[in-house]
C-alpha cells in the first residue's frame, strides 16, 4: 500500500498521513518491543505483523459490538488504516484482578483481589515522568479532558474491557487487566492507537504462570536469543487466538 508522508514515529510505530484522504493516517506496527519506558530494547522480526493483525481483530471486534473506534481496515498484516486523531495523553486502565503494579502501589490489596466493576485508572503519557497516575481531578483541571469526556472514557473503557473479557473467556482465557488510549475526531472521543498483546495481561486458564503477554519480557533477568523466541511464539499464538474475535462476530 501506498503511504504518505511521516507524521511521526513511536517506540513501536510509525504514523504517515494516508496518500488520497486527509482525515485517515496509515499505521505501520515495528518489531521493536521495549520495557522500563524504553530502557530495555529488542528486535523481534514479524512482530509487527503479530501486533496489526491482533489490532485489527480486536478493533474489527469492537467496532462490530458498537463501540466507536478509530479503525477502518488492516489492508496488509503490519498496517492499520485509521481516523486521524488528535490523541489524548492518557492511558486508560481498567483491572478486574489486582496484579502487578497496583499491588505495588497498594500493598494493602491482596494479589488476585477481583474489581467488579473493572478498577479504572489514569496515567499520563509521560516517559520522563515513568507515566505517573493522575486523577479525574487533575485531568479537567490540566484541559486534557473535560470532566464528561473523563466520564465518558470510563463507560467506554468498561464496555471495550467487557467485549474482550467475554471473547476471551470463551477461550478459557482470563483477561486481567487492560490498557486503551482515545483520541478526539471532530470533536468526538474514539478508541484509538493500539491494542495488541502489548496491551494486556492475559491468562490461560486464570494461571498466572501460564500468561501469554508482554509481562513475560518485562519478568526476563536478561534477554537472550531464546527469550525473544519465547516471546515471539508468545504473540503469534496471541494473534491466533484473536482470529476466533472476528470468526465469532461476525
Amino acid at each position: 500500500m501506498q503511504l504518505g508522508p511521516k507524521l511521526t514515529e513511536g517506540k513501536t510505530k510509525i504514523i504517515y498521513a494516508h496518500p488520497d484522504d486527509h482525515d485517515l493516517i496509515i499505521m505501520r506496527h515495528k518489531d521493536g518491543i521495549t520495557a522500563g519506558d524504553g530502557a530495555r530494547r529488542n528486535e523481534i522480526p514479524g512482530k509487527g505483523a503479530l501486533a496489526g493483525r491482533t489490532t485489527a481483530n480486536v478493533f474489527t471486534l469492537l467496532n462490530r459490538a458498537g463501540i466507536a473506534t478509530h479503525f477502518v481496515s488492516a489492508p496488509e498484516p503490519e498496517l492499520t488504516v485509521a481516523r486521524r486523531c488528535a490523541m489524548l495523553p492518557l492511558e486508560v486502565v481498567m483491572r478486574r484482578l489486582a496484579t502487578g503494579s497496583y499491588v505495588r502501589r497498594h500493598p494493602e490489596v491482596a494479589e488476585g483481589t477481583r474489581f467488579d466493576p473493572p478498577l479504572v485508572e489514569f496515567f499520563l503519557k509521560d516517559d520522563i515522568a515513568h507515566d505517573p497516575q493522575i486523577s479525574e481531578h487533575e485531568i479537567a483541571a490540566r484541559s486534557l479532558a473535560t470532566p464528561a469526556e473523563v466520564q465518558q472514557m470510563i463507560t467506554i473503557g468498561r464496555q471495550v474491557f467487557a467485549t474482550l473479557e467475554a471473547a476471551w473467556a470463551a477461550q478459557d482465557v482470563t483477561l486481567v487487566d487492560l490498557k486503551i488510549e482515545f483520541g478526539r475526531a471532530h470533536g468526538a472521543l474514539l478508541v484509538a492507537d493500539v491494542i495488541d498483546n502489548d496491551s494486556w495481561r492475559i491468562w490461560p486458564g486464570g494461571e498466572k504462570e501460564r500468561m501469554l503477554d508482554k509481562q513475560v519480557y518485562r519478568n526476563a533477568a536478561t534477554v537472550d536469543a531464546a527469550v525473544l523466541a519465547d516471546v515471539r511464539a508468545r504473540y503469534e499464538q496471541v494473534a491466533a487466538l484473536t482470529d476466533a474475535f472476528v470468526a465469532t462476530a461476525r
